[in-house]
This record gives structure tokens, sequence and C-alpha cells, in this order.
């Protein structure tokens, strides 16, 4: 392959290809890059983790990136040219890190809103989830970026991720596991599928000929590259036979030439298969350089983008996706005639939250957070006050704004040392200033450290108040902390077991110290790779977590000692004095994130005690939840207004203003049902794996099937959102041609401000002695920006998928004759339409 691109005869370069080389090509040399092979001029090709945004290449010092909103809330905009518009967003943003695949979008079902990743997957329905999944895709590839759709099947939760097996009928797996990446398939044809860590049928998704052959290729038609996710293969023949590709992350560890020449000289893997897999990797590395010649040979910069326009296409689309849960007496919008003082209050107000955890984190260019939106986008003459009322953080905060080098620059010094045989220190091997007092060590360590080496980071930390602060530190490796000389956290000596940094480091040990207003003090952390030491009873390792090599990191993070029932009284006494008050909290990235689950719907902290003085302290008062799936809301009844913010990007504070002063009208709608409390969620029990197996009891009956069919009132329903406009259904008419059915729907806004709105139709199947969900979403569309008075109509199409089934016997799709009711309306449970269809013929298929 060369830079003249003609295109090359991949039998021939195959032919080319030593043994050595061809093993090369199905794993990598590092975190993110394919294996090139200069000698036949095969170059590497770079991906990048999504799916809210682009890293780049290094967790250690990420090049600041844009962040868009989180899965859930692209969702809730219900609207497709929006998300392909995301997808050819979020393409500019790859290319300039010189990466050509994104990992992303993220199409598991939220079977839970407890799923430590819940708030990456758009929905806990399949069709919503596929359609918007293929809008992503198809933006992404439509400028030459690869889609790595992704965890082909079953990533449902995080507990034992790597172990689980998903136990579901294979009307669930087809039905709504599968769905959403059959529709991808169908509607966009991703060129890359990523696998699931766990199990299906008690085969690992990265060895399981089931799902990678059967289906995906032979069935599906899939001509892409299949790759696991990071450390997500789990042996040597299994996975190349079962058709995975490309092992992630490298250095492999199981495609080394050594274990698959052995399996080859076994004769447990053909040299035609092993052939077979290189000519799909090479098949595919051609497609994107010939696609992206100035990035995959470029200079591998990464650069960061940033201008009005991009911040404007942020802002419209953090605000697009912000659901008006409820709004009593009108309190939203706030309007200058009626509030003249306004209490900002909550943990989040002045946080930067803006993303979940894990994969999905990033580097923000830049964050408005909701005060500074708040304060900027005010009317004339509002007064404006603040005050936090509680803490709700898992880990304390960071610390990286109150952190300055020796020579003045932003951030802390971090200078790596190799360890002598005797313990001694070398010289420094390499320094770096990093603006972020996380520190992830997976994916860089500077050349030239010996194989136990040590990092100290240095700085001096000065506040701005007087107080008593407390201090933690967190680690996957061991560490030290120094204030001014004088060790104050020892989480080297001694460990306990935490979920930092995916379950492989500590939790979070915490020193308090007193600090001045203005005064610096020195900061030293020391910290080493090597293993913790024996305890003292000698029982070896205190963190005995898996695969403890493979994550290595540290977190300083810090904040003032409140108390607390001092800090609800200053806010109850705001609120008092206050035309309304604005409350925002909710959750934050370290209790949604990859790598574990959040162990219940409650808000953290004391939010819900905050909440419920601040509504019997002002009659006005606003509620914000910044989450990625559903929360408890016991103050529900006493609250005048709630929004479900989810996780926006670095734009949220803007969006949050322009929803809550009017700038925008609110057309958000739910795309997960919000139970009142943990044991209606429609997976309870089966939240956790239980002896290795998730068992998916709830089967096809998922979210608000599951409501529905057992006449469950949830505290907010599935496709629910308000407006601050209202509109009417007119009529429907209705043109049928066996299974494919147009349908126009008039509406008219009645209200008195340009509004949008979703209209939805959920299909009723027959009752023929088959089981099926009470309704099932089969088509939506979004009317946009309809003026006051007018009429305006949404048009609908449904074809056989709409009124398809699997047929276990079989092992087909099956469409049923019989009559079907379609049911539109604004959500599952605001149904103002219905059309009854007859279907008169039965036929089966297999394939799309």
């Amino acid at each position: 392959m060369s830079r003249s691109f003609v295109v090359a005869d991949i039998d021939d370069i195959v032919s080319k290809l030593q043994t050595e080389e061809k093993i090369a090509l199905l794993g990598a040399p590092d975190w993110w890059n394919t294996t090139p092979v200069p000698r036949l001029e095969i170059p590497s090709i770079r991906c990048s983790d999504g799916p809210n945004g682009v890293r780049g290449s290094s967790h250690f010092a990420s090049t600041p990136a844009q962040c868009i909103p989180c899965a859930t809330s692209l969702a809730s905009t219900f609207d497709t040219n929006l998300i392909r518009e995301a997808g050819e967003f979020l393409a500019a943003e790859i290319k300039i890190k010189s990466s050509v695949i994104l990992l992303a979008p993220t199409c598991n079902i939220q079977r839970s809103p407890l799923g430590g990743r819940a708030f990456e997957s758009f929905s806990e329905d399949p069709y919503l989830s596929g359609i918007m999944a293929s809008a992503y895709v198809n933006g992404l590839q439509s400028q030459g970026v690869s889609a790595a759709i992704k965890h082909f099947v079953g990533n449902d939760q995080e507990h034992e991720r790597t172990a689980a097996d998903s136990v579901m009928s294979d009307r669930a797996f087809r039905e709504v596991y599968l769905y959403p990446f059959m529709l991808a398939q169908r509607f966009a044809k991703p060129w890359a599928v990523m696998t699931a860590y766990g199990r299906i049928h008690g085969v690992h998704c990265s060895e399981n000929s089931e799902l990678l052959q059967d289906i995906l290729r032979d069935e599906w038609k899939f001509e892409g590259i299949v790759m696991s996710d990071w450390y997500g293969t789990y042996g040597v023949d299994q996975p190349i036979n079962a058709g995975l590709d490309l092992e992630m992350p490298g250095p492999t560890r199981w495609r080394t030439s050594t274990l698959v020449n052995h399996v080859l000289t076994a004769q447990k893997l053909s040299p035609s298969t092993l052939d077979e897999r290189v000519k799909t990797m090479l098949s595919y590395i051609q497609q994107q350089a010939r696609l992206n010649p100035e990035i995959v040979f470029g200079d591998g910069k990464e650069r960061t983008r940033d201008s009005p326009e991009i911040r404007q296409f942020c802002r419209n689309l953090a605000a697009q996706g912000i659901v008006l849960l409820q709004n009593r007496n009108n309190v939203l919008p706030l309007l200058q005639n009626r509030v003249r003082k306004l209490a900002i209050v909550g943990p989040n107000a002045r946080g930067s939250v803006i993303s979940g955890g894990g994969s999905a984190a990033l580097k923000a260019s830049y964050i408005v957070t909701p005060y500074q939106g708040i304060q900027e986008g005010a009317f004339d003459d509002l007064q404006i006050s603040y005050t936090i009322g509680c803490y709700a953080h898992k880990y304390l905060p960071t610390l990286e704004n109150y952190l300055e080098t020796s020579t003045g620059e932003r951030g802390w010094l971090a200078t790596f040392y190799s360890q002598h045989e005797n313990g001694e220190l070398s010289p420094p091997v390499a320094k770096f200033v990093l603006n972020d007092t996380r520190v992830k060590l997976n994916d860089f360590i500077p050349a030239g450290l010996s194989e136990n080496w040590t990092l100290k980071m240095t700085g001096q930390l000065t506040v701005d108040k007087t107080a008593t602060f407390e201090l933690g530190l967190t680690v996957a490796g061991r560490a030290k902390l120094w204030i001014d000389r004088e060790l104050t956290i020892d989480n080297w000596t001694q460990q306990t077991p935490g979920d930092f940094f995916y379950g492989q480091g500590t939790i979070e040990e915490k020193a308090t110290v007193r600090l001045e207003a203005r005064k610096p003090v020195d900061v030293l952390v020391e910290y080493t790779n090597s293993y913790p030491p024996p305890n003292r009873d000698g029982e070896g390792q205190t963190v005995p977590n898996a695969q403890p090599a493979l994550m290595r990191g540290l977190r300083l993070g810090g904040c003032e000692k409140i108390d607390a029932d001092v800090a609800i009284a200053d806010a109850v006494k705001l609120a008092e004095g206050s035309d309304a008050v604005v409350f925002i909290g909710g959750l934050t990235s370290e209790w949604e994130s990859e790598g574990f689950d959040r162990p219940s719907l409650d808000l953290p902290g004391l939010q819900a005690e905050l909440i419920t003085k601040l509504a019997a302290a002002n009659s006005n008062t606003i509620v914000c939840i910044q989450a990625g799936s559903a929360t408890a809301m016991p103050w529900k009844n006493k609250v005048a207004g709630i929004l479900q913010t989810w996780y926006l990007g670095n734009e949220v504070g803007n969006a949050i203003a322009d929803v809550l002063f009017g700038r925008v009208n609110p057309s958000g709608r739910l795309p997960l049902t919000f139970p009142t409390k943990i044991q209606d969620i429609a997976a309870y029990p089966n939240l956790r794996s239980e002896e290795g197996k998730i068992h998916y009891r709830e089967d096809l009956m998922v979210g608000y099937k599951h409501h529905i069919k057992h006449e469950i009132e949830p505290l907010f329903c599935f496709g629910h959102g308000l407006s601050y406009t209202s509109f009417e259904f007119l009529d429907c008419d209705l043109i049928q041609v066996g299974t494919d059915i147009k349908l126009s729907v008039r509406l008219q806004n009645t209200g008195f401000v340009t509004g949008s709105e979703v209209v939805q139709l959920y299909v009723g199947y027959p009752d023929q002695g088959i089981t099926h969900p009470p309704l099932q979403l089969r088509a939506f569309a979004k009317v946009q920006d309809v003026a006051a008075g007018e009429i305006t109509v949404a048009k609908l199409l449904l074809d056989k998928w709409a009124f398809s089934w699997w047929d276990e016997q079989k092992n087909q799709w099956k469409v049923d004759s019989g009559q079907y009711a379609l049911h539109i309306g604004s959500s599952c449970e605001h149904i103002v339409c219905q059309k009854i269809v007859e279907l008169a013929t039965t036929y089966s298929w297999t394939g799309l």
C-alpha cells in the first residue's frame, strides 16, 4: 500500500507476509494503534475512545477535546438528524486526534438504571437504541471515520463483567439485546464491531462463533473487522477461529509469535483461518488509509478544535436533550416579572460534571459550569446567590485548579525515575506538567524506565479560604502524600482494596490539614508501580484485585470540611429569602462509571434531605438532576420543577441556563423508564452476577414493557417530557400495502410559544397464544419548531419488522396474520390515537 493509493491486491500482500507479520497484524503494539508492516508499506491506524468525545491516545497527558452529551441525552432528543450531525461532529474531532476509528457508539440495553455504563447506552428500548446508533454511525462514516459499535453483546452491567454468562431466552436475545446491533447493520453498516467482555450461551463473546460468524457475518452480512474490548480476549486459537480479527490493546498477551505458532503446529488453528483474519484486517486498514491519507500518513500529532460555531453546536445539542419532567404552576421558564432573587444550591452547581466515568471520560477543552451558565445567561437585574448545601462526592474533588508548579505553571510536575537494585533512584528520566490530579498510567510511561520505577508529583497548593481541608489519595500501585515535607497519607505500607481504576486500586485514604488562604504549601506524592509488600501476618499482597498490572495510576483530591447541618441550614435560609431556588445535583463520573455498578437509586449524600427542606422553604424550588440514568426522587411531589439534565458535556452550564430562562423550549423525551423504587426495576432482583451468571428473568419485559404488563406506576414513563407549549393531535391517515404502512399524523401547537413534539407509535400484537410485550415502540418522528397555532404533519413508516417476533422453534423471524393495534401518542402512557391494521399472511425469514 502506498500514498498513491493504487488499491493493493490483498491476496498478493498476504502471500508476501511472513507468519510473524501476519500474527502481529492481528494484535497491537500499544494501547491505541494497529501494527504496521513498513516492509510492505502497511501503515498503522489509530483508534480512540468516545462515545461522547474523543480523548486521544493518552490518558496520562490528554489533548483537550470537545465533550458532547452522553448517549441517554442524545437519545432523549428523538432527533435522528441531530444525532447524525453529532456523528459528523465527532468525525472531525477524531481526525484532529490523528485517529480514524472511534470506539463508539455503545448500544447495549439499559435493563437497569444501576448499570455502571448505563449513561453510555441510548435506551432501554431496542428500537430507539438501534435507530439512534444508526444515525450516529452514519454521521461518523459519512466523513470516512470508522465506528466500532459496542459491546457485542449483553454488556449490560459491570459486576463480574469479564466472567459472567448472560442467561436469557433466545427471544430476548434476538428481540431485545441483538436488536439494536441488527438495526445498525441494516441502516448504517458499521465498519467495526467491538465484542463484549462477558459470555453468551456460556462462551465468551470474543470467541463465540455463533455471534461472530453465524449471526454477524453469515446472517447479517457484516464485512468489517471484529475487535476485542480492551483485555477482553481470553485465549489464542478460540477467538481467531471464531472470527475475532483484532486483539486489543497491545502489547499483545495472546497473539504472540510463540503462542500462535504453537497452536498452528498443534493444528488447533489452520493457516487458512489465520490468512482469513489477516485479509479482513488488511482490507480494513487499506480502506481507512484510502479514506484518510492525511491522517494515516500525517504527523500523528493531536490537536484541539474550538470556534464559536463548535461551541454553539455543543450548546444546542446539550439543550435539546434536556427533559422537563415536572412544571407545576408553570414555575419554568424563569421570567423577569416573577423572579428578582434567585438562589442556586447544590453540589454540582460549581462542579465540572460533564460525563460519566471510565472510557467515556476525557479532558474537556473548556467547561461552562451550571453556576457560570446561569450567571451569564440571566436577565438584567436578577440577583443570584449561591451556597453548596451539601456534598455528594464519592471521591474528594480533584485539585488541579489550586496547584502550580515551582515555575508558576498551572498544575503539578510529574517526574519519572528508574529504580536501581539497591532501591536508590536514578536521575530523572522524564518530566511532564499535568493539569489534572487524576494520573492514569495504563497507556503511557516514558521510554527508558526500569521494570520497577518511581513517579514523583510535586506542586504548590494554594486555597482561597482559611479552613480545615480533607485530602484523599487513591492509587493503583503504591503512593504516599507529603504536605510541606510532612507525611500526611500513607497508601503504600498497608492498603485496602477499592473500586478505583476499574476495581484494580484502593479505597481513598484521607487526612485533614489546616490550610491558610493564599498561603502555598508544598505537595509531594511519591508513587511506585511495584506491588504492595506482604501484610505483617504474611498473607501477601493487600490489594488482591484481578489483573493488578493492567492499570496503574493515582488520584489526589481534597476540599474544605463542612458541617453538614450548618450547610443545609445556610441553604434553607438562602431559599427563604429568594423568589426561586435552582438546585443542581445528582451523580458524577465517580458514581456512574465503567468498572462497577451503582449501589442504589438514591442520590448520594444528603441531597434528598436538602431538596426536601428547600422545597419546604420555597414553593418555587426547581431541581436539575445530572445523571446518566434514573435516580430516586422521594421529593418529587414537594418541588415545583424537575429537569433531567443528564451529562451534557462542556456546554452544560449554558444549556441548562437556556432552558431555565426559556431561550430554548425543552423538547427532550425520556428514553428510559424512571422507576419509583429499586424493586420496580424490570431486572430486579437479578441486578448482579450470581455464581458467574446474570439471569435475565424479565425476558422481553424490559423497562416500560414491564411496567405496563404488571401495571406498575413509574415515577416517570418512557417517552415522557413536557414543554413550555402544548400540542393537540388532530387526526391520523393511514395507507397500507401488506406490512408496509405509511401514517400521517396532523397535530397543532395549541400553546403560546414555538415548540417541538415527538410523535411516538407503539404496536400491540394480537393475542394468539404467544407472549408479547403489551406495547413496543416501532416508529417515532419529531416535528421541529412549530409556531404557536401552527398545524404540522408527522410522517411515520412501518414495515415487516414492526410486526415481527423471533420464533425459537424455527430459529427465524416471523410475522403472524391477524389484527395489530397501532397506538400513537406523546409517550407510552399518553396515547391519543389508535388504528387497527389487518395482516393477511403469516410468513418467516432469516437475515436482514
